[in-house]
């Protein structure tokens, strides 16, 4: 089929032979995992257990809280020991709400009905049981799986992508899901297929994967409406909008999302995800995470239980050293870990453990207006400008110059010759918006509930008066027919 070319992009060395020929391997149940309510966009999942309490391997942990939010399942058996503030793998190492569970060893199941022929239930109930197992894109993004498909039955949805890029440098366990599991994921994308009512799918992987493009052919064989398109290998292809603008030419509008040019984007691991849950009942519980970096002695790609410690992870594939940095994920956009005290989520993809000589060198002098920043933005924003109004604290002025559709994918700081944070700034001035938003929504709440109070205590006040005159009538009444009597 004919591709396209998405604006700017760049190569930078992959590093996926480190791990790329390493088969998935089930890591062992570490002693404790700690599980966090939010693992995903929108509203955290509220707990549903209790302190002593024992449950099975997929039991409901914590229900969803409300429509953009998902729930969340125990990923072994064993006891709550828990439900407190934990280490979120985040930056700022801010704790937040997670469960405990001390596995019993048994790593039994709980019993979920499973339907006769999936492609024979109606298509809502995909959608149904997709939310009910809890599962959210895989890719990074943690959006509820379930909204995506729900909303894409009311909208004219002409292909649904299948994102096999996996552009990262490092991540290998795409790859490796796809050449170990092809048929899977194949089963799982005919099943979104069923379940948005449409019969096309693309499923795209970056020409560096030759060996999962092979099996994923294989797999996709006799399928007429399934297509399995190599891409070139360019950074950022894994992201969204550049796949779509690669595989159909179609673009995004500015701040808009994938459904408003007809396609409906998932990830091969998600698609997995969803063949788990409809096929064989098993909620989202355990992820593919690959181990890599200059520092780990051992580069893997192992299957863990959701709230696996990262520090279990570096201990199971061991270490050449202490690590320069902790990231989870990619080198790109990964996340900068505080510490290695914190858990593997449905997002994570990777843990890297990078030495010194994979961090970038030398510090940052002033910019040299070079525009190479300019020339590699995948979505054509001007970052230098950018950063002087993230710098100067001007968030409008930031919003107006496109802040609103960073990627955050790091291109610009790759290849500037300067060494300026431009991304850093970009995610700096995007936590202040949302911390903004955040607070205006807080004083908005305050405002409803300080009018809702003052018209009650109105209403009220109203009340006791009319009922003052209507005694003060009754009492005038009474002594009128006194005095006449």
């Amino acid at each position: 089929m004919k591709l396209f070319r998405f604006r700017g992009g760049i190569h930078p060395p992959t590093r996926k032979e480190l791990s790329a020929d390493s088969a998935i391997e089930t890591m062992p149940l570490p002693e404790r995992l700690y599980i966090p309510m939010q693992q995903h966009i929108g509203v955290p999942a509220e707990p549903a257990v209790k302190i002593g309490q024992h449950v099975l391997k997929g039991q409901l942990l914590a229900r969803a809280s409300g429509a953009l939010s998902a729930p969340i399942h125990a990923p072994t058996s064993g006891w709550v020991r828990a439900v407190s503030d934990f280490t979120a793998p985040h930056p700022s190492g801010l704790p937040i709400l997670t469960v405990v569970l001390e596995p019993d060893g048994k790593d039994e199941w709980d019993e979920f009905p499973l339907p006769k022929d999936p492609f024979e239930m109606p298509p809502e109930l995909v959608a149904e049981r997709v939310a009910a197992a809890g599962i959210v894109g895989m890719g990074g993004a943690t959006f509820p799986t379930a909204v995506k498909l729900g909303g894409a039955t009311n909208k004219h949805i002409h292909t649904l992508l299948i994102n096999g890029g996996e552009c990262e440098p490092y991540l290998t366990c795409d790859d490796r899901l796809m050449r170990e599991r092809a048929a899977d994921i194949i089963d799982g994308v005919l099943l979104i297929l069923h379940g948005i009512r449409w019969g096309r799918a693309i499923i795209a992987i970056e020409d560096n994967k030759p060996e999962a493009l092979e099996a994923m052919r294989a797999a996709a064989k006799g399928y007429g409406q399934l297509e399995v398109v190599a891409v070139p290998t360019l950074y950022p292809m894994g992201s969204e909008k550049q796949l779509i603008k690669t595989v159909t030419g179609l673009e995004v509008p500015a701040g808009g999302l994938a459904a408003q040019v007809g396609v409906l984007v998932q990830n091969v691991a998600t698609a997995y995800a969803v063949h788990e849950a409809i096929r064989h009942g098993r909620p989202l519980v355990r992820r593919i995470v690959t181990v890599s970096g200059g520092a780990v002695r051992d580069r893997r790609n192992l299957e863990v239980p959701i709230g696996t410690l990262v520090d279990d992870l570096l201990r199971h594939c061991g270490l050449n050293g202490e690590p320069a940095r902790l990231l989870m994920g990619g080198p790109m956009m990964g996340t900068v870990l505080p510490h290695s005290m914190v858990p593997i989520v449905k997002g994570s993809n990777g843990v890297l453990a990078l030495d010194r000589p994979e961090l970038p060198q030398g510090g940052a002098s002033p910019c040299i207006r070079c525009g190479s920043c300019v020339r590699v933005c995948p979505v054509g924003l001007m970052p230098l400008e950018l950063m002087k109004r993230a710098q100067a604290n001007d968030l409008d002025a930031a919003v107006d110059y496109g802040l609103s559709d960073c990627l955050s994918c790091g291109t610009c700081a790759y290849v500037c010759p300067a060494h300026l944070p431009l991304t850093h700034y970009f995610n700096y001035a995007k936590g202040e918006l949302a911390a903004r938003a955040q607070q205006k929504r807080k004083t908005d709440y305050t405002r409803q509930l300080v009018q809702a109070r003052q018209a009650r205590l109105e209403r009220e006040a109203k009340a006791k008066a009319e009922a003052a005159a209507k005694r003060k009538a009754e009492r005038a009444a009474k002594k009128a027919q006194e005095a006449e009597a």
